[in-house]
């Protein structure tokens, strides 16, 4: 599946207000989310680290208790099993990178 169009692809909510068009490969799990203005995320850790770029909007991500406000642009990287939790500020949209691969998204 070389050739992609994101909005193609189904969608799964994976929190309420959250919602996620999944690309896996052996490696990798991108993860191009919809969040919601006031949906938030529970706090959670997993084995996987995770690149969170922002393209739309203002999240806020608790990363090991610091508050850090994400909006376009930015990028924040999250090693393997760091507690975090977030919401959206404002409704947002993400990717999410996960290595290695989220088979728990398959």
């Amino acid at each position: 599946m070389p050739f992609i169009t994101v909005s193609a692809l189904p969608v799964r909510e994976i929190f309420p207000g959250l919602r996620a068009r999944l690309i896996h490969t052996d490696r990798q799990t991108h993860s191009w989310v919809e969040v919601d203005a006031g949906a938030a995320f529970p706090e959670h850790q997993h084995p996987h680290e995770q690149i969170v770029t922002v393209m739309e909007g203002e999240l806020e991500l608790v990363v090991e208790g610091a508050v850090h406000r994400l909006t376009p642009g930015t990028v924040f990287v999250i090693p393997a099993e760091v507690r975090h939790s977030g919401r959206g500020v404002t409704a947002c949209r993400v990717l999410d990178v996960f290595s290695p691969a989220r088979d728990d998204y398959r």
